[in-house]
């Protein structure tokens, strides 16, 4: 990388974010062009999948969350139940 040719301002947030995102070795310009590069063959920004399901597949996703959850909870009650 050459020297910096331009300053920007940011926030401490951002900054810290910047650092948290931040590996071993990266500059801060490293670090925001790795985050924001695009996808060449999709030519996507960052935030290109959000919002990726329909509102109905986030339900159906939820509800087959939840009930697996709640066949996990009634097998380890059964397990916890033999043990006795």
């Amino acid at each position: 990388m050459g020297a910096a040719t331009e300053q920007i301002r940011v926030s401490d947030s951002v900054k810290r974010e910047i650092e948290r995102r931040r590996r071993e070795g990266e500059s801060y310009n490293d670090v925001l062009e790795r985050v924001f590069r695009t996808d060449r063959d999709r030519d996507r920004d960052l935030l290109a999948g959000a919002g990726f399901w329909s509102t109905d597949e986030a339900e159906e996703f939820r509800e087959n969350r939840r009930a697996a959850k709640e066949e996990s909870k009634e097998r380890m009650r059964r397990g916890s139940n033999a043990d006795r």
